[in-house]
């Protein structure tokens, strides 16, 4: 189990490596490619559209877009790991570590503007995952259990109809019914520090988790539902059943379990996306998430906030499948090998 853990270790941090590198690339190099090798072009995602070219040419010298094509990489990751100094012409600018960029349309570091938008995303998301997670799981195993039923021709109805409803649909049906008609939620744009008032973060929070879990939990339903099904025709659900096991433990300890590998990779997907921005819920809700962030910095063209956001996701995306990879060995200890 130990060289397991270690093997996946190894891995996270090279793959992370690997995310650094294609991210560099998407955000220094190919701009530059398409517009014809121009650092002057792609200086100018970086100070919006009110720059003058002597302003553009400058900022592309300061932030050394002349160079190397490696070297502004390596310049770039150490950024990451110690932080790094900005040059502003009239000042020294100090972007300390973690540097996932500086904006120059707000003279700010990005990190501290991504720390402060972090817990409104976590809080939305991981409400959601359990409202999710729970009512979907169980769901599926119901409806797989009581197949052909009214219950599972009902419950798959409405998962269909989840599935198929987009969230920016649900979501402002939702504000407009319960928050604003009838006044039992919070309306939009409300957002409560948990260590504040834990109450009202989750009745501020409470329509946008049900909002979003109605979208997933759907999905989960439908997995769970295939899965047992299939699991509970299985050679060794059938042995339980002739050792005399009760049918709960059939069910949860031999049935489900084998049916949680595909639900444990969903799960790991969608909350190491929505951990870097859960964008229509939050731009819906209008909750101040990274979600909300990055459409705010693609809408002004800031590029340094654009660039932290998604290094951020792509690092809650690698973490959520290395959590993944190591439950793996948990439900399915075959995988250790």
């Amino acid at each position: 189990m130990v060289a397991y853990i270690v093997r996946r270790l190894i891995a996270a941090v090279i793959l992370l490596l690997i995310v650094s590198a294609v991210t560099f690339a998407i955000f220094f190099v190919i701009p530059q490619i398409a517009s014809g090798g121009s650092p002057e072009t792609l200086a100018g995602r970086y100070v919006g559209r009110a720059a003058t070219p002597e302003t553009i040419k400058l900022i592309a010298e300061r932030l050394g877009f002349y160079d190397p094509i490696y070297i502004q990489y390596l310049n770039w990751l150490k950024g990451v790991f110690v932080g790094s100094t900005i040059d502003l012409g009239t000042g020294i600018a100090q972007c300390p570590a973690p540097c996932f960029g500086y904006s120059y349309i707000t003279n700010q570091p990005v990190w501290p503007d991504l720390l402060d938008r972090a817990p409104v995303t976590m809080s939305l998301v991981f409400g959601a995952a359990v409202i999710w997670l729970i009512f979907g799981v169980t769901t599926g195993v119901v409806s797989a259990l009581r197949r052909g039923s009214i219950f599972d021709r009902t419950a798959m109805t409405i998962a269909l109809g989840g599935v198929s409803l987009p969230i920016f649909f649900t979501g402002l049906v939702s504000l407009t019914f319960f928050s604003y008609f009838l006044g039992w939620t919070a309306p939009g744009g409300t957002y409560v520090d948990f260590a504040e008032n834990p109450a009202a973060w989750a009745y501020a929070l409470i329509l946008p988790w049900v909002t979003l879990a109605l979208l997933l939990s759907a999905q989960y339903a439908r997995l769970t539902r295939a899965g047992m099904l299939e699991t509970m025709n299985e050679d060794f659900v059938r042995t339980a059943r002739a050792k005399g096991l009760t049918e709960r433990d059939v069910v949860v300890k031999h049935g489900l379990r084998g049916a949680l590998t595909p639900i444990l990779t969903i799960f790991g997907l969608d909350v190491g996306l929505l951990l870097g921005g859960a964008v229509l819920t939050e731009s819906t809700f209008s909750l101040n998430g990274l979600g909300k962030y990055a459409i705010d910095a693609i809408t002004n063209q800031d590029l340094p906030k654009v660039l932290g956001v998604t290094l951020v996701a792509a690092f809650f995306i690698v973490l959520a499948n290395l959590v993944v990879d190591l439950l793996y060995a948990v439900v399915d200890p075959r995988v250790r090998t």
